[in-house]
């Protein structure tokens, strides 16, 4: 393994102060161990998993309106012909059109904001790293925007293309701008909220240059982060979308851990670096990319959450993933709720909650790296 102190350096940023220095092979690539036995890490997957199914059915019951377990299970059993007796249409459109979907978004949504955040700490060998303050998230925000906006395209399937546009090139421009520089650590992050803010401000002047007051008002709340709009149609584009990025990610754990020592220490190791980068890069931004064309720009999770299960579980990428994805579908679930039920009858953007509960924590993180 290589002895640069550079990489050494990097590597230790995303590892447990237990698991620093002990690393195993795992096939070509080493790895760092796990923290935890396989029986501990299947029973608090089987928690993780059961904690998932019951903040859905939970939170689909939160709301200004009552809704109880029997409704519940009456809603379901109907529309997925049980042949239990339907509930009057008002009660049944309410569970089934409004709050499942929402529901379900959430979980898809922080699943995949949470492997983001993952894989990004891991690429560029930074424990701040997330959708959010690299400028991802405001880059998709663009895209979307400007599709919605200019009327190109504007369907489900074209807003999360633009979307994906404004993701990936939003990232690319950070590449570039850290090209000379390097892939420092709080280089990463400055230069990040500096493309951040450059596609926000695209972002304004798409809206105040072609949209008129009722559209800059609602894409503007939009863009807070809301799971509002979800919808059937919209669940299943995410439903499609976020497993398949996440067995692709998963797929990618040996080279993951491989990166959180560094390019040099991974191309040594026999992984490919620029190509796997590449994809990994494309994986993140296509799931970025769709969650923010689906319910806006949520920012933290991907920062709050892998810090959270790392140091439950370890850094080998391979356990961690799934992990995260659960923990971060239960975290937005819940959060989304709370957005429902803090201010009602008014609803606060889900976006809002999770930037004042990340905003101390990022702060902690700095403090606790000696940057702050």
């Amino acid at each position: 393994m290589s002895a640069d102190p550079v990489a050494r350096a990097g590597s230790e940023d995303l590892l447990l102060p237990a698991a620093r220095g002990r690393v195993v092979t795992e096939g070509s690539v080493a790895t760092p161990r796990s923290g935890r036995s396989a029986a501990t890490r299947a029973v608090l997957f089987l928690l993780a998993a059961l904690a998932l199914a019951g903040s859905v059915a939970s939170a689909v019951r939160i709301g200004t309106a009552d809704v109880g377990w029997t409704d519940l299970a009456r809603v379901l059993g109907t529309h997925l012909g049980l042949g239990d007796e339907p509930l009057p249409p008002l009660v049944d459109s309410l569970i089934w059109d409004l709050r499942l979907p929402r529901v379900l978004m959430a979980a898809l949504v922080g699943a995949s904001l949470a492997v983001c955040g993952t894989v990004l700490q891991a690429v560029t060998r930074n424990a701040l790293a997330d959708p959010y303050l690299l400028g991802v998230s405001s880059g998709a925000s663009t895209g979307a925007v400007a599709v919605i906006v200019l009327g190109v395209g504007a369907s489900a399937l074209g807003i999360t293309g633009g979307a994906l546009a404004g993701a990936l090139l939003s990232f690319g421009l950070l590449l570039l701008l850290l090209r000379r520089t390097g892939l420092d650590s709080v280089r990463i992050v400055l230069t990040g909220v500096v493309v951040g803010q450059l596609f926000t401000a695209l972002t304004s002047l798409v809206l105040m240059a072609s949209a008129d007051a009722d559209t800059t008002r609602a894409v503007t709340h939009w863009l807070l982060g809301s799971m509002a709009p979800a919808r059937w149609n919209t669940v299943v584009v995410c439903a499609i979308v976020t497993p398949l990025g996440l067995v692709a990610a998963w797929l990618c754990s040996n080279a993951l851990d491989g990166l959180a020592f560094g390019t040099d220490t991974a191309a040594s190791l026999g992984i490919g670096v620029r190509r796997t980068r590449m994809l990994l890069l494309v994986v993140t931004a296509t799931l970025t990319a769709v969650a923010v064309a689906t319910v806006g720009a949520i920012g933290f999770v991907g920062l709050i959450v892998p810090h959270g299960v790392r140091f439950l579980v370890g850094p080998l990428h391979r356990v961690l993933l799934p992990y995260a994805a659960l923990a971060g579908a239960v975290f937005l679930v819940w959060t989304d709720a709370l957005a429902r039920i803090a201010f009602a009858p008014r609803e606060v953007p889900v976006g809002v909650i999770t930037a004042l509960l990340g905003v101390p924590l990022f702060l902690l993180v700095l403090r606790k790296r000696g940057e702050l």
